[in-house]
């Protein structure tokens, strides 16, 4: 068995936070900015609303080849190509998009946005407010209602009146949730993996504990820290949030079988050393410190918990019944943080869902971008049977 590498000793302390900011490389981001201000579902409005996005592929002339991916909680725009200038990481499901991939960028626009109230080019806490200074503690509270208003704007931007595919996991598969039962004339086919109705009261505490973690580090300052100095940020309460939620993204199985009882190289727990497993929990806190926003994670975290898919319209079965796209629901078999149950009440309210499909996975939750072939396979009982525009043309 190898090692997890121990969290980076640099001795250069993180920044007050991980966000993209003005001035930074724009990598392959455009951006769409919003004319008029956003009306947010708990009451006011929020002005200046931009979001970043990045395409692949061309848009046909009769704007029919659009696919939606949206990302989950820490993820970003970046769907596909490698690391460099604007993008510290290399795209999260780069497996799936590309030439002769699931998502055949030949054949397939594909427009994947930064999540309003994230921290990687779009709108949220680290980005100027009215007065120019961050948002911070001020940013108002979102919904996954008020996320997707925005990205309607976008869909408007770009010519795409219908999508022919909305996909997403976690986060971003409550989002496609509430595209397709708030704009279901403009999603021709869904896939939704590993996601629920409505977040339940296991999700919710899971959560609430890692907000509680971010604020009630003595850097937080109440949203107000991202002219600090390095070192200075809520990175280590962010750091906590982040292994509590590595835990419930995995199975216990895999755990156990990775690192089991054992001590990390060169350290005995007995003696203040790590286990294995703590030092692989470290290593991911110290890597999303410096690629992600304490205030994010929260204003994220919470419009996650907000998510009720039959808010407002008449409870949860009612809502799945307005869905008309060509549906899949999948799930991961290990999921412990979003379990097969939740998918299956996604399947039997959607009309055209018919039985869950199952991703047979050691990984937990994460399996859904970790299965790449079992995700392709997935895409392709939607996609492989649509229409292939005969024309396309860039708008």
């Amino acid at each position: 068995m190898t090692s997890v590498p121990a969290a980076p000793a640099s001795t250069v302390p993180p920044p007050a936070t991980g966000a993209w900011r003005e001035g930074d490389p724009p990598g392959r981001r455009r951006w769409h900015r919003r004319s008029q201000p956003l009306e947010l579902e708990g009451g006011g409005v929020l002005p200046g609303v931009r979001l970043a996005y990045e395409t692949w592929g061309r848009l046909a002339a009769d704007g029919s080849n659009a696919v939606l991916v949206l990302h989950a909680l820490t993820g970003d725009s970046h769907v596909a190509g490698a690391a460099g200038s604007g993008h510290p990481t290399a795209g999260w499901w780069d497996a799936l998009v590309g030439p002769g991939r699931a998502l055949d960028t030949n054949r397939w626009f594909v427009v994947a946005p930064n999540v309003l109230g994230g921290c990687q080019g779009s709108t949220g806490p680290a980005s100027a407010g009215p007065g120019g200074r961050p948002w911070g503690g001020s940013f108002p509270r979102l919904t996954q209602r008020d996320q997707v208003r925005a990205e309607t704007g976008l869909a408007d931007a770009l010519g795409v009146e219908r999508w022919a595919l909305v996909v997403g996991g976690s986060m971003g598969g409550m989002r496609a949730l509430e595209w397709a039962v708030g704009e279901p004339g403009r999603v021709a086919a869904l896939l939704l993996l590993a996601c629920p109705a409505a977040a339940s009261a296991d999700q919710i505490a899971w959560a609430t504990a890692q907000i509680h973690a971010i604020r009630a580090d003595p850097h937080w300052r109440g949203g107000d820290y991202h002219d600090a100095g390095a070192g200075q940020g809520p990175h280590t309460g962010l750091g906590i949030a982040r292994r509590i939620a590595h835990v419930t993204y995995r199975s216990a199985e895999e755990l156990q079988a990775r690192f089991g009882h054992l001590a990390q190289d060169g350290e005995q727990p007995r003696l203040g050393g790590r286990y294995r497993v703590e030092s692989y929990l470290d290593h991911q806190a110290a890597k999303l410190v410096r690629r992600f926003d304490a205030a994010s994670y929260v204003a994220l975290a919470e419009a996650m918990n907000a998510h009720d898919i039959g808010r407002g319209r008449g409870g949860i079965r009612t809502a799945l019944g307005r869905v008309t796209a060509r549906t899949v629901v999948a799930g991961v078999d290990s999921d412990r943080l979003y379990p097969l149950a939740q998918q299956e009440e996604l399947a039997a309210g959607i009309p055209s869902a018919g039985g869950v499909r199952v991703i047979r996975s050691p990984y937990g939750h994460d399996g859904f971008l970790l299965e790449a072939e079992q995700v392709a396979a997935l895409v392709g009982e939607l996609l492989d049977g649509a229409p292939d525009p005969a024309a396309r043309a860039t708008r």
